[in-house]
């Protein structure tokens, strides 16, 4: 009788383990904050790839710090209700019901599933708000028409940050929790906010100064012109592609974060396909690029 042959020969476990050292080292005791959303957060077996590779990240001395978005998830409790979302330039109207729905589905249901999902695979995650030691505070955002520059729009409790306070996620930190963050803020008389999940992220990897903001989206990164992937772009590449309509919608205010915290002493920004498994591990642990990087030169 022949003996099974395993599926991956154990010299090339070993090859793979090896490669992956370097990057441990180099990344022992930095952070990572992570923009968890896309098909990531919704595919059962992308859901647990993600929770493993985070729980991994700990595990070899690197703090990962989860913020997660929820817009289809919201679009749903919405429709359950019987209300239709509504967007002016990209932006959710939160009026007060709305907001209402916001917190319930994003700081209860959706932070509840992640903070189970990374326990499952044997991590300690704790979910925030930005209430949670003042960890956000907002105010109305106050939209410019992007046509007419005298027009304001009112979008109701979007919020605009006025300042983070990462005093909470450092405490946990260090003590071996993995925090995951709810993009809502407060205000000064403790009104609530639902703030955009790219700028919450990018503005918590700059407070924190973190080695890496890995942003997990539903494309492979950033394309060009001709469709194909741009593994590494600096300023001046996105402000021509910009301009060119290149990049546009949707990719703009993640684009912007991510340019804000490259320039800001984040040293690595990048946007990586989500639907990938394990694509993050694979970005943060070997030499493969799975997305677009940016750097702030």
């Amino acid at each position: 009788m022949t003996e099974d042959v395993p599926l991956f020969p154990t010299h090339a476990k070993a090859e793979v383990l090896a490669q992956a050292l370097p990057y441990i080292r180099r990344y022992h005791g930095k952070t990572m904050v992570i923009k968890y959303g896309g098909n990531a957060m919704t595919d059962p077996n992308l859901q647990t790839a993600f929770a493993e590779d985070v729980v991994l990240l700990k595990l070899v001395g690197i703090n990962p710090v989860v913020v997660h978005g929820g817009g289809p998830q919201i679009e749903a409790a919405l429709g359950r209700l019987g209300k239709q979302g509504r967007f002016i330039q990209g932006m959710r109207v939160t009026d007060a019901e709305t907001m209402e729905v916001v917190e319930w589905v994003l700081a209860g249901e959706v932070q509840q599933d992640i903070v189970g999902l990374i326990n499952q695979a044997g991590g300690k995650a704790v979910g925030l708000t930005g209430r949670d030691g003042g960890l956000i505070r907002a105010a109305r955002l106050k939209l410019r028409d992007t046509h007419d520059p005298d027009v304001w729009h009112d979008v109701g409790q979007v919020g605009d940050i006025q300042s983070i306070d990462p005093a909470v996620v450092r405490a946990l930190q260090s003590d071996q929790f993995i925090p995951v963050v709810s993009p809502i803020g407060f205000g000064e008389h403790n009104e609530s906010y639902n703030i955009n999940a790219d700028v919450v992220a990018a503005r918590l990897a700059m407070e924190l100064q973190a080695e890496k903001l890995l942003m997990l989206t539903n494309i492979p990164g950033v394309l060009g012109k001709d469709g194909q992937l741009l593994p590494e772009l600096s300023t001046f590449g996105i402000d021509a592609l910009i301009k060119e309509g290149t990049i546009s919608g949707g990719m703009i205010p993640k684009i912007s974060g991510a340019l804000e915290a490259a320039r800001s002493g984040v040293n690595a920004v990048h946007i990586i396909d989500g639907r990938v498994p394990h694509a993050m591990l694979l970005e943060v642990l070997s030499d493969q690029a799975f997305g677009t990087m940016i750097r702030s030169h």
